[in-house]
């Protein structure tokens, strides 16, 4: 019987017995349901969930209850469980829990269980049908879940083997099925059955009495499985496992080994016989592609007990099968170049673990030592291990890490064994991992194995670098896990050896430990945390601190002892090191370190650095107990620290903001959980306890409650997008957290189960309402954000949290309005259609009339989905046929892509199935429409070309199509006149409906596809035939390869490749082949000729093969890839044509560009590889190619490849931006075949460099700065003096020196140093020195310049890893200082005087001072004598020359002070010198330089140049500034200059600046100096007058339509000028009070521009003019966060000019509009707009509406004022007369607007209008700032009735918020009457 049937029956029966058994019917019927819920449930999380209540509720009932069941009702209980089990076969968890109902009721009846699973198990093995899927499926599941289950199958195992020989040969005789599951589940079976039953099966294997031909025949088919017949690998490999399980049945050790050295004949080329017990089978190789070898080798280590693998091939030669059997053949499977490298490294691994097993029974076999030192087996393992630390291959160096480990294991007990303490093998291995480069990751994975074998101080004194390579390895991104890893692991071995001494043991407490740890570690971490590199700070504070306190929790107070919270850096630290103690500990900071520690907290979390406030906020949040609730203090705290953060910019800060907050709510609702379950009261004590307990309750619940409400106020439209998201990821964090809405895609984070609890409790106190129609308004109008993210979580939040349906009045409008959308042609809104349209179909009660029409009820499908989808495909019909009358019509009205866009959300993101919601006749008219939607519209971009040519039209055919329409649109010709460069409107809707709807075609038909073929479980229940499979793929054929529009590809490949995956995955072989035939189809079309030239690197054809290819299953041999590689290589092979028309593309183009596609495609990553080496060489030969085109298409080819072979590029500063993370040995074991191929071409390039010294000779080997570029990119210094992979690459390198090409000499000077191993750099760089010719040689300047070069690359590689001595050095610097000519005139090449100069530098601590005074004297004469005529490299030898000088005090000073008579230039390059700022450190150097820019200021800005004129001014900030943010505290008092020159200068900048004279970066810099010569000008009128020009340029500069830089540079003037004359003392002059007035006016608006760093600039203002009116000195300024400064700088300006006339209009200046009836009257008007633009704002993070809740408390603070002063009072007076008509007239219009208790769509399009919000923000600002100076001043109340007034805004106030409009609470209390602060 079916479930259903049985559940009905069973239902029937508890309804019988309900009079004699009620609580016992009871719990069934709640269990019954149980089980119906899962049945009926299709997430995996939900079924579990549902089982396990049902196993709850059955575990409820005794076994006396059980017995007073009936047989009947008994039977079909157990009926029904089996039924539900064998439903679930696909969920292992689920039958299990399955199955422990069942054990739990055959305590009672044991015999029934039993008897019912047999029946089961025999209704599959009894049957006269051939076994099928399922039915493999369900005998796998009765012997891993199921406990009765193999009870049952001892008794019918032999009957399932027969039926499994049967089944072998049918399986293996066709592709699709040995290649499928069945084929995989087959062997399955057997694994199962010889693992579970070995003792049964056992006599049928090794006893010849009881031989059985269905094992032989089972035994067969696997070893034919092995040996290739299958392709797929995860069979293969299974069925290895399988015969060693087979094999492992063996009771006698002699008869298993025998077996086991039988099958090792898997390595054999030519037909074998294998031997297992009495089963012999004949085993022929079908492939040998290594998976026989590693299947079988996996198998036996996996199977065999110790004894097997101990065995000898026979008695008289002793040997070992895991020794001298296996281990062959696993180091070959290593070394090998396999498409399976991963596995063969996790099979070395599992023979290492199974030496360590059997290695004390090795010792007494053997007798001698498993791994002497300088053995064989050490050896070769070490550098096998070794070698592979570096594969690209992924997994591969994790597997080298753990077989290393074993490896150390391994000898430690060989040693301990044989009594060996000198273990020497370890300290080999350490000054191995010495000698690696610091930037070698498997450096410190070995240092790691290393460290429990040795002592860390030892390793610590040999290897001294540690430290400062751990701060390299945290300052670098791929290397960070493993630096980390290493100091864990360092500090873990200390604490044990510590605590291991028995003499220091007992003694030392926990503070004395944290002192042993602080003598190494303490300044590393401080240097770490307070460093002013990034990631080097957030490594440190999340890796190293946490394992930090794990270890020495004492540590704490030693970190924070040296920080100082003013010191840049510190504050960061603090924060970090205290949120990480708290969470490791569960210690409160508060209580263990003062009073102090709030205050540094409030700093912290009001800091303008997003990393300080994090980490802050991480301190406030941690907690390791989650019961344990936040504090009074802290939720103070984060109620101030939360609405500050809303707007960050940084994405990052989001999502850990929302971490953070999500685990202060965690904590809340814990607490608050374990107050409201507490202990009753019993003593008197308890009542004060009781009465805390409640507080801390109702602290909680308020918060949460103050939470919910606060991210409905900035969700309205008009918000930034960064508060819009923030909001919403804290509305999410509130549901997550406070609902009782179970998630089961979450592992974690489920609401706790008495959750209900706390929310009746919230409930009935009137809070926690999350779910209301207004916030469900709010929510719904965020829909049609103009952001994809905000659309996306809204939608999120709806469907998740708020009730199943809308109320019928929200679908109705909701309805209307996603039809509109739909229509849009405009993509953004058509999208938000589309979303609409799910969440109305997942929301939606019932379907609508118009949509009931269109379905009929009775087919079965369920009604909502089916009619909405009904709906959608007639809608699509519509729009198709308009199209097809009317292309630009349908471009504006019917665009096709939106409706599009929403079948697929709908059919494709619903809960239920495809085939639940179509049938077959919708499917097939989906499929015709989109065949004939994309036939239509490629039709369009051809216009009269042939659309049946693979070829599509070019950009202009496709431009002239479209125009030629437009043109019989409009019914005329061609317009005359001039032709626009411009696409017009209509050109731009046409061109956007195609290539969208297009790209949306192939998305929607690969998604179905693909979801019809995985819900039917076979061809025969699927709603396609094969025929609409064929012509689907015609229409994905079609656009890939006739429309040119990169867009409509790229989304198109997202559905083909789903397409092809789901085609290639099916077990139907007629299915598979459409993918291949397309496959060819497209290789044929690249092979073939082309009659037109098709540009964007041959359009779709590539992505229509990588598609193909990338579908292809992992675990299989990849058969279409290899077809593809071949065949594109040997296209692009062929020789080109003599006569081939360089228009037109070529095969061989097009073929070296699909390579790329291949080599790039992220699905193929590892795959290619296998071909890495012959793509390589095929790119660098078509480098030579005669064909442009070819020579293009290679050289991208080899950059992509490049990036693919050599892996992760390093991402520190150390090692330079070319530096990959593969040496040169590792390089070339993994690709051996380039080796050779890359060392001739060196070795030919070098060859032609060959010839008499005097001849000019170049000749163009076009492959030779590539094969430079790839050799330079690897790691250089990891291979030491016994890897000589490179050593042969050094003599070309060291040739090429004498290159004429300047970019090959340099790249070659790379090359040699990666190519050197370390041990040999004194060596080269002797050789070099040695070359060096004296002034008499006659030496070619290319060939000194690459020496040179090369010299320098070494010199500067040695010297950062400490690779020279001093001695060996000595002889290189004699030999430099021997050849200083080189460094003077007498060498004319100028490029050979710059790199002398290099190396120079680099060894210019070692070089005598006479030396240098020589070189010095010489560079100065030479600058300072005049060039004549033009050098080339002149420029850069200033340049160096320079910087030579200017590293020397003295000689500094010379060169600056002759800068008035220097040449253009040397000033240029001198100024030049400033901005690089290496150089002014020296003492007195900078007062010197900045006394001379200051003295030639003038001058400068008289320059006609404008390069110069901006150089020289930003190297005058520079000196002046220290390059720093300038404050008054650090601004360096000025060489006292003429106040005449002073004004002089001052009137050249703003003149500048006024008449907005060279450019943006010019006018920047000119506005910096114009700063600082402003803030040194003397209080005079003068200054007046200037200060007033100043003002006008920074209102003019601060605007968002100006430059970023010169935005910039207003904030810096704020700083620097405005800081001084703003704390100066300025009341009551009225002039300077305007131009305060002015200055605060600039910083508020610079604090809301669209760029963070101008917003910070603003707020350093406001920081250091906080700083200054403190009458603080600080060396450091503390920069106050954005949001702080605002409310600071309106304090300010309330408090200095309350009363001064302007400061009103600055206030009410930063208003939105209130002017509701001109919103009303433009929204109407757009309401019908088809514009495919809108109009962008200039400044998109301006809120008008949150500018509005911060200057309202100062406006109504004014009002309150007004009575102190007239002037005040008149102005409010003024105001109030000519505002308050307009004011109280647009109250009286929206109070008119309210709808009447129902939704309307002119009400939802109000709510989506972003001006609407902003308006009313603006107005009831007003509103309630005339309110409160209504009240306060008598005078002016004859205007209006303050009482009716007051009451008609709370009137209109409480209306708006109910139908979706939220105020910010500011506004809200000024609204009821209250003085918002």
């Amino acid at each position: 019987m079916a479930f259903e049937s049985l559940l009905t029956s069973l239902q029937n029966c508890v309804i019988s017995e309900i009079q004699t058994s009620g609580n016992v019917s009871k719990t069934l019927k709640l269990f019954y349901g149980k089980l119906s819920e899962s049945s009926r449930n299709n997430v995996k999380r939900c079924k579990e969930r549902s089982l396990e209540e049902a196993a709850q509720l059955l575990r409820q009932l005794s076994e006396a209850q059980f017995r007073s069941f009936d047989d009947q009702h008994l039977l079909l209980l157990v009926r029904l469980l089996i039924s539900l089990q064998l439903q679930m076969v696909g969920i292992s968890t689920a039958c299990r829990k399955v199955d422990q109902m069942l054990q739990h009721l055959a305590k009672v009846a044991h015999q029934l269980v039993f008897r019912e699973t047999t029946h089961s198990l025999q209704s599959i093995i009894l049957s006269d049908q051939i076994l099928t899927l399922e039915d493999l499926q369900r005998a796998c599941m009765f012997l891993e879940d199921s406990s009765v289950g193999r009870e049952a199958w001892r008794e019918s195992f032999m009957a399932m083997l027969n039926k499994v020989s049967d089944l072998f040969p049918i399986v293996l005789q066709q592709e699709s099925t040995r290649d499928g599951p069945l084929c995989y589940l087959t062997v399955k079976v057997c694994l199962q059955i010889f693992q579970l039953l070995s003792r049964e099966v056992a006599p049928f294997v090794w006893e010849e009495d009881y031989r059985s031909p269905a094992v032989q025949k089972i035994l067969q088919a696997l070893m034919d499985i092995i040996l290739g017949q299958c392709c797929n690998r995860d069979t293969r490999l299974l069925a290895g496992t399988a015969v060693a399980m087979l094999i492992s049945t063996a009771s006698e050790s002699r008869a298993g080994g025998a077996a086991a050295w039988s099958l090792l004949q898997v390595s054999h080329t030519e037909p074998w016989l294998l031997t297992v017990g009495a089963l012999q089978v004949e085993c022929d190789p079908v492939r040998k592609d290594g998976v026989d070898r590693l299947a079988v080798s996996r198998g036996l280590l996996t199977c065999c007990r110790p004894h097997v693998l101990l065995s000898s091939r026979d008695d008289a030669t002793p040997t070992c099968l895991l020794l001298e059997g296996l281990l062959p053949l696993v180091y070959a499977l290593c070394e090998e170049k396999l498409d399976c490298h991963r596995l063969a490294f996790e099979v070395l691994t599992l023979w290492l673990k199974r030496v360590k097993e059997c290695q004390p029974d090795l010792w007494k076999t053997t007798a001698a030592r498993l791994l002497p030192d300088d053995g064989s087996l050490q050896r070769q393992l070490v550098d096998i291990i070794w070698t592979n630390a570096e594969s690209p291959v992924e997994g591969v160096p994790e597997f080298a890490t753990s077989g290393f480990i074993l490896l150390l294991n391994l000898y430690e007990k060989d040693c301990e064994h044989f009594r060996d303490a000198e273990k020497t093998f370890y300290l080999t291995l350490l000054q191995r991992v010495m000698k690696l480069p610091w930037e070698a990751k498997a450096k410190y994975q070995r240092l790691c194995a290393l460290l429990p074998y040795l002592r860390t101080d030892m390793v610590l004194d040999q290897y001294a670098e540690i430290p400062s390579h751990l701060l390299k390895c945290l300052s670098t991104n791929h290397l960070s896990p493993c630096g980390s890893e290493l100091y864990k692991c360092l500090v873990q071995q200390q604490r044990r050896e510590l605590c291991g001494s028995s003499l220091m043991s007992s003694s030392l407490t926990e503070l004395d430990l944290a002192g042993h740890w602080a003598r190494h570690w303490q300044p590393v971490l401080h240097n770490a945390l307070t460093s002013e590199v990034t990631l080097l700070q957030s490594s440190s504070s999340t890796h190293l601190l946490p394992c930090t306190f794990q270890v020495f929790p004492s540590a704490v107070d030693l970190l924070l002892a040296p920080l100082d919270p003013n010191v840049p850096g510190h504050l960061h630290a603090w924060a970090c090191i205290l949120s990480s103690y708290r969470a490791i500990t569960g210690c409160s900071p508060w209580a263990h370190h003062g009073s102090s520690t709030f205050e540094t907290l409030q700093l912290a979390l009001g800091s303008a650095d997003d990393k300080i406030r994090l980490a802050a906020l991480s301190l406030l949040c941690c907690s390791p107990k989650t019961k344990d609730t936040p504090t009074a203090e802290e939720m103070t705290i984060m109620r101030k620290f939360i609405p500050q953060n809303l707007n960050c910019e940084s994405s990052p800060f989001r999502q850990h903001f929302q971490a953070g907050v999500r685990r202060f709510l965690a904590r809340i609702r814990d607490g608050c959980l374990a107050h409201i379950k507490g202990p009753k009261v019993k003593r008197k004590g308890d009542a004060a306890h009781s009465e805390r307990s409640q507080d801390m309750l109702e602290q909680g619940i308020g918060f949460v409650e103050w939470l919910s409400q606060l991210p409905f106020s900035y969700l309205a439209p008009g918000h930034s997008y960064q508060r819009k998201k923030t909001a919403l990821l804290l509305l999410s964090a509130v549901m997550e957290t406070c609902t009782d809405t179970w998630s089961p895609e979450k592992k974690k984070g489920q609401p706790p189960a008495n959750m209900g609890t706390l929310i009746d409790y919230a409930r009935q106190r009137g809070q926690w309402d999350f779910f209301c129609r207004t916030k469900q308004l709010v929510l719904i109008s965020c829909l049609e954000d103009s952001t994809n993210e905000i659309r996306e979580l809204s939608t999120g939040l709806l469907l998740r949290f708020f009730p199943p349906s809308f109320p019928d009045d929200i679908a109705a409008v909701l309805n209307t309005r996603t039809k509109q959308l739909l229509c849009s042609p405009r993509v953004q809104e058509a999208q938000m259609g589309a979303l609409t349209m799910k969440v109305l179909l997942q929301k939606s009660r019932e379907q609508h009339g118009d949509c009931s029409l269109n379905c009929s009820l009775s087919s079965g499908k369920p009604p909502k989905t089916s009619c909405m989808v009904r709906g959608l495909v007639k809608e699509l019909e519509e729009h198709y046929q308009t199209a097809k009358a009317d292309m630009m019509l349908a471009a504006r009205t019917k665009p096709m892509h939106g409706v599009l866009c929403a079948l697929q959300r709908c059919l494709l993101e619903s809960a239920s199935s495809v085939g639940d919601t179509l049938d077959r006749s919708v499917v097939t008219e989906v499929l015709n429409l989109l065949e004939n939607i994309s036939l239509l519209l490629l039709s369009v971009l051809y216009g009269d070309h042939d659309t049946e040519k693979d070829a599509p039209p070019s950009f202009c055919d496709m431009g002239n199509a479209i125009s030629s329409l437009i043109s019989q649109g409009s019914g005329g010709g061609q317009a005359d006149g001039e032709e626009c460069i411009l696409l017009s409107e209509e050109h731009s809707l046409v061109l956007t409906c195609c290539w969208v709807s297009l790209k949306e075609v192939g998305i929607l038909l690969g998604s179905l596809v693909e979801k019809l073929l995985t819900d039917s479980k076979q061809l025969s229940d699927c709603l396609l035939t094969k025929q609409d499979l064929v012509r689907a793929s015609k229409v994905f054929k079609n656009i890939l390869l006739k429309c040119r529009h990169w867009g409509a590809v790229e989304g198109c490949c997202v559905g083909f490749t789903k397409f092809c995956a789901s085609l290639l995955s099916s077990s139907d072989p007629e299915l598979k082949d459409i993918p291949a035939q397309m496959l060819k189809q497209g290789l044929q079309v690249v092979q073939c000729p082309r009659s037109t030239s098709v540009t964007r690197r041959a359009a779709g054809l590539p992505m229509l093969i990588l598609c193909v290819v990338s579908a292809e299953e992992a675990s299989k041999a990849r058969p279409l890839l290899g077809l593809s590689m071949q065949t594109l290589l040997d296209t692009a092979k062929t020789p080109l044509d003599e006569n081939w028309d360089q228009t037109l593309d070529l095969p061989q183009v097009c073929a070296v560009h699909t390579l790329q596609a291949l080599v790039r495609g992220s699905g193929l990553a590892v795959a290619v590889l296998q071909f890495a080496p012959a793509v390589a060489i095929l790119s660098l030969t078509l480098l030579s190619s005669r064909c442009w085109a070819m020579r293009n298409a290679a050289l991208q080819l080899y950059s992509s490849l490049c990036s693919r072979m050599l892996g992760q590029r390093s991402s520190s500063e150390e090692s330079g931006p070319t530096q990959h993370c593969m040496s040169p040995a590792a390089f070339f074991f993994h690709y051996p075949a380039l080796q050779p191929f890359l060392l001739g071409e060196l070795r030919e390039a070098a060859q032609n460099l060959q010839g008499p010294t005097n001849e000019a000779k170049l000749h163009l080997q076009p492959s030779l700065y590539p094969v430079l570029t790839l050799l330079a990119q690897l790691q250089p210094g990891v291979q030491d003096s016994s890897e000589r992979a490179s050593s042969d690459f050094l003599p070309p390198l060291l040739q090429l020196s004498a290159s004429p090409i300047y970019s090959v000499r340099v790249m070659a000077s790379k090359a040699l140093v990666a190519m050197t191993p370390p041990s040999e750099y004194m060596d080269i760089l002797i050789k070099l020195a040695a070359q060096l010719p004296n002034p008499q040689e006659c030496r070619c300047h290319n060939q000194l310049h690459g020496q040179l070069l090369q010299i320098k690359a070494i010199l500067e590689r040695a010297l950062c890893t400490d690779s020279a001595s001093s001695g060996d050095l000595r002889e290189v610097l004699s030999r430099a200082q021997a050849s200083l000519w080189l460094g003077t005139e007498a060498q004319r090449c100028p490029l050979v005087r710059v790199v002398y100069l290099a190396v120079v530098s680099a060894l210019r601590r070692h070089c005598s001072e006479s030396f240098l005074s020589q070189l010095s004297a010489t560079l100065t004469h030479d600058l300072q004598t005049p060039q004549q005529g033009l050098q080339i490299g002149l420029s850069s030898f200033h340049q160096q020359a320079v910087h030579f000088l200017c590293s020397d005090v003295k000689w500094a000073c010379k060169i600056w002070d002759s800068f008035s008579a220097a040449s253009p230039d040397l000033r240029l390059s001198l100024v030049v010198w400033v901005l690089d700022g290496r150089g002014l450190e020296p003492i007195g150097l900078k007062e010197v330089v900045q006394s001379v820019l200051q003295l030639n200021l003038k001058e400068a800005l008289l320059s006609h140049s404008v390069e110069y004129r901006t150089t020289y001014l930003a190297a005058l900030v520079v000196v002046m500034t220290n390059g720093s943010c300038a404050s008054p505290q650090r601004l360096p008092h000025m060489t006292p200059l003429e106040e005449a020159f002073l004004f002089e200068c001052l009137d050249l900048l703003l003149t500048d600046l006024e008449d907005q004279k060279g450019g943006p970066d010019f006018l920047s810099q000119a506005l910096y100096a114009a700063n600082l010569l402003l803030s040194q000008f003397p209080v005079s009128s003068t200054k007046i007058s200037l200060l007033q020009r100043w003002c006008c340029i920074l209102e003019y500069q601060r605007a968002p339509g100006a430059s970023e830089v010169l935005r910039m540079a207003c904030g810096e003037a704020l700083c620097v000028a405005g800081v001084p004359l703003m704390s100066c003392g300025m009341r009551g002059k009225s002039t300077l009070s305007a131009i305060l007035i002015r200055l605060i006016n600039t910083g508020l608006y610079l604090l809301q521009d669209q760029s963070q760093q101008v917003r910070l600039k603003a707020a350093c203002f406001a920081s250091l003019l906080l700083n200054a009116r403190g009458g603080e000195n600080q060396k450091s300024v503390y920069v106050m966060q954005v949001n702080q400064a605002l409310p600071a700088l309106l304090d300010l300006l309330l408090e200095q000019c309350w009363d001064t006339p302007g400061t009103l209009e600055v206030l009410l200046s930063h208003l939105p509009q209130s002017d509701l009836k001109s919103v009303l009257r433009e929204a109407s008007a757009t309401a019908g707009c088809s514009s495919l633009y809108e109009q962008d704002e200039a400044n998109v993070f301006a809120e008008p509406s949150v500018m509005s809740a911060h200057v309202l408390p100062y406006l109504l603070q004014m009002a309150e004022k007004s009575s102190q002063s007239s002037a005040l009072a008149q102005s409010l007076n003024s105001w109030a007369e000519e505002n308050a008509t307009q004011v109280l007239d647009n109250l009286t219009v929206c109070k008119k607007l309210q709808p009447a208790g129902t939704l309307t769509a002119s009400w939802l399009t109000l709510l989506t209008d972003p001006r609407f919000h902003s308006t009313l923000c603006g107005l009831f600002t007003r509103a309630a700032f005339l309110l409160r100076h209504l009240k306060t001043s008598p005078g002016v109340r004859r205007i209006c009735d303050v009482s009716l007034m007051q009451t008609s805004l709370q009137e209109v106030c409480g209306l708006l918020s109910h139908n979706g409009v939220h105020f910010p609470s500011a506004l809200r209390a000024a609204l009821v009457g209250e003085l918002p602060l």
